[in-house]
């Protein structure tokens, strides 16, 4: 059967995350349901990343095999006729069958919007994360290099983490202020659960001067999640775009948010 992989956005607020559940109320359910609906039989689909409750995507990358040939531009327009407003497909390309969205991915880019103003805002609700008080944002991104590199993220690892390892490589991570927001922009071969938002917990409080500058270094080297800050909340957290090798000839992310942001991956 042809393989096609699909590039898919979605705004997560209303779905209890990726993965396909019991009742249905999951990103993954809603798109298979699409799909089976427009090709007339079932379907299923493998994801690069998995994203928790109440997280976007710009880019999620899926694949799926498909008993029929169908123009590609009629998987992106047939199937985006059945999904609702928050999710669309983006576009498709025919892979080989060797290709898989999740163990070809190299690496992933997330990003992080912080409102960071005294007074929340109902325009940034559910789009971004909201601290009330100053953050510095230059501190931040200083404490965040202490990152870069392979190491044991055990101390930014959620309870409930399924990963093998702990140890992940982080490619980069940097941190802008863009007006009222704080972004924080990490690439890394791969994440563990909640590490993102583990992670801007513990820049939030080096931001707010809660922590000093080598905190961050310390946490990696206790490798013990308790003594780390709680895990900041689901709204600003993006899965911005799936790094693939060229041979796979899939569409060069565009992360979008990225660009009206002016932020550089």
């Amino acid at each position: 059967m042809p393989r096609i992989a699909l590039g898919i956005q979605y705004d997560g607020t209303q779905y209890q995350g990726w993965q396909s559940q019991v009742h249905g109320l999951t990103v993954q359910d809603t798109l298979e349901k699409a799909l089976t609906q427009f090709a007339t039989v079932p379907l299923k689909v493998q994801c690069a990343g998995r994203t928790d409750t109440g997280v976007h995507a710009l880019d999620q990358v899926i694949h799926v095999d498909v008993p029929m040939e169908r123009p590609l531009e009629s998987w992106v327009r047939g199937t985006n006729s059945f999904l609702p407003d928050a999710i669309a497909v983006r576009w498709a390309r025919v892979v080989s069958e060797e290709f898989h969205a999740r163990f070809d991915a190299f690496k992933r880019t997330y990003h992080y919007v912080i409102y960071n103003h005294a007074v929340r805002s109902p325009i940034w609700n559910n789009r971004a994360g909201w601290y009330h008080a100053p953050l510095d944002a230059e501190r931040m991104h200083a404490a965040a290099q202490s990152l870069v590199g392979e190491h044991d993220f055990s101390a930014f690892r959620a309870a409930q983490c399924q990963a093998k390892s702990p140890i992940k490589t982080m490619h980069a991570v940097s941190v802008k202020r863009i007006g009222d927001l704080v972004v924080v922009s990490v690439t890394a071969n791969a994440f563990l659960h909640h590490m993102v938002r583990n992670i801007v917990g513990a820049l939030i409080y080096i931001g707010a001067g809660k922590q000093h500058l080598d905190w961050l270094g310390f946490l990696l080297t206790q490798k013990n999640r308790s003594l780390a800050a709680p895990t900041f909340s689901a709204s600003g957290l993006y899965l911005a775009a799936i790094h693939y090798d060229a041979r796979f000839g899939l569409p060069t992310p565009s992360d979008d948010f990225s660009a009206l942001l002016g932020i550089q991956t």
